[in-house]
């Protein structure tokens, strides 16, 4: 079920009325209320695919109590293995098998080796998969590290995997934050319920007036790149640096305002990271779940910085690359992922990597200095250039997309109309930089009132009844 949909429109009030006026004096009813709506909000798109989500539920909720339960390291170490080779099979088998296979194909050819892909399966990947298999991993991870205590909850433990307004997109959120509040009763606020209507607004306004606006039109330049001028080309890389951000971070704000509505908390995942001044400073406001995940569950174990130069080098490469593999089973995001960890690798050779954590661009003031102007100038440049790897359908595609960029200089024209929803964008991320949490407020209840109206019809101007636009990340 997509969020931006008429069915999500008639199925979101309709689990909220139930959940606050009908369960709400009883903790085990609303959790199972959550349950089973989100197995019917993911079984939308295809009912065999549940069967995955109960058995990484059933696996984790088990090895949870082994894993607590040992005081030998070794058996502990064993059980959360369990838990690890048993999600990551699952994610590697219907995301990269046939990935794998392929590029096995592929290298044997080069070797002058005629081979024929017969082991090459038509896997369907089920939606969100990347995004499920961590958040449960997580669960065992916590306990292993003693953060957290198993439950002997069955029913809260499932709704915490599969907690439907984040399940298919993030953010991925950790069982040490996410599964107490389950396990906790919840009391409606209406503040709370305020934010969260206003996230859902700001959200869907980002996914379908935006992000669906650039798509046609990144869609047609990446598809006819090779009889385009440097300055459209340009101009697709823009479109599509926004169409992303919109697209992902759109879905976030509706997933973090929807749980608000059930009194739930959910982590931030973008804090305007195209305001970012390096980029260390865009990976702490870039999917962080995920990167925050990365560091404390994979970097972190493998040494981190502590290890010396080299090994810290080492570790800068593999968690980037990894970053990369997990967006898609495609060389492209490899080299995204390559990229982004040569952008990096200066920063933390040079003792810079961590130097804008506690202030925010143009802190105390409305404007940016010419320095933070151009430092967000030089980082958002860098970060379009790695975004073809992450468009293009191939490392040749992604080439030749940047060959002809920079050969076929021209001034960028905007004959399409997209930097008009661009600048509207960003003209409202600078106003409400410092708190991503409260989109849309302004002190005047009539400019504010105002405002929520004309953004509704706009939203409503853009919705697409018979065809809506799914959302980029749906596919990782």
């Amino acid at each position: 079920m997509l969020f931006n949909s008429i069915e999500y429109l008639l199925f979101l009030p309709t689990v909220f009325v139930l959940y606050w006026f009908v369960c709400n004096k009883n903790l085990k009813l609303q959790n199972l209320l959550i349950l089973t709506s989100s197995y019917v909000f993911y079984g939308w798109w295809d009912w065999r695919f549940l069967s995955l989500i109960f058995l990484s539920t059933v696996v984790d909720y088990f090895v949870g109590f082994k894993i607590h339960g040992s005081r030998d390291n070794k058996i502990r170490k064993s059980y959360l293995w369990v838990s690890i080779l048993f999600n990551l099979g699952l994610l590697g088998f219907f995301k990269y098998f046939n990935f794998f296979i392929d590029s096995w194909i592929d290298l044997l050819g080069s070797f002058g080796y005629e081979q024929k892909s017969v082991w090459t399966l038509n896997v369907i990947l089920p939606v969100g998969i990347s995004f499920y298999t961590f958040q449960t991993m997580s669960y065992s991870l916590d306990i292993y590290y003693k953060k957290l205590k198993p439950t002997k909850d069955f029913i809260s433990f499932a709704s915490f995997v599969s907690f439907f307004p984040q399940l298919v997109a993030g953010p991925i959120e950790r069982a040490s934050n996410l599964l107490p509040q389950i396990l906790t009763k919840r009391v409606f606020k209406y503040e709370q319920g305020v934010q969260g209507l206003r996230l859902i607004l700001w959200g869907m306004f980002k996914k379908v007036v935006i992000a669906d606006s650039l798509g046609w039109r990144v869609d047609l330049i990446f598809e006819g790149y090779q009889s385009m001028d440097g300055g459209v080309l340009i101009l697709g890389l823009v479109y599509f640096a926004f169409q992303i951000y919109c697209d992902f971070s759109g879905y976030s704000d509706i997933a973090i305002g929807t749980a608000k509505l059930f009194g739930i908390e959910l982590m931030s995942n973008f804090k305007f990271p195209y305001f970012s001044r390096d980029i260390g400073e865009f990976w702490r406001k870039w999917h962080i779940s995920l990167s925050s995940w990365f560091r404390d569950y994979l970097y972190i174990p493998i040494g981190g910085s502590k290890g010396g130069m080299w090994i810290s080098i080492r570790n800068i490469f593999v968690i980037f690359i990894i970053s990369g593999l997990w967006h898609g089973s495609n060389w492209t995001f490899f080299m995204w992922g390559l990229a982004h960890s040569l952008y990096y690798l200066p920063l933390f050779l040079l003792g810079k990597n961590r130097q804008y954590i506690t202030d925010d661009v143009a802190e105390n003031n409305w404007y940016p200095s010419i320095k933070e102007s151009f430092q967000m100038g030089v980082t958002f440049l860098l970060t379009m250039i790695a975004w073809v790897f992450f468009r293009s359908n191939s490392i040749s595609d992604s080439f030749d997309y940047l060959y002809l960029l920079f050969i076929k200089i021209s001034i960028p024209t905007d004959n399409r109309g997209g930097i008009v929803f661009i600048f509207i964008l960003v003209m409202f991320d600078w106003i409400m930089r410092k708190n991503e949490r409260e989109p849309l407020y302004l002190q005047n209840k009539y400019l504010r009132w105002s405002l929520y109206t004309g953004l509704m019809l706009l939203i409503i101007g853009h919705f697409n009844i018979i065809d809506e636009y799914p959302f980029i990340y749906f596919q990782f």
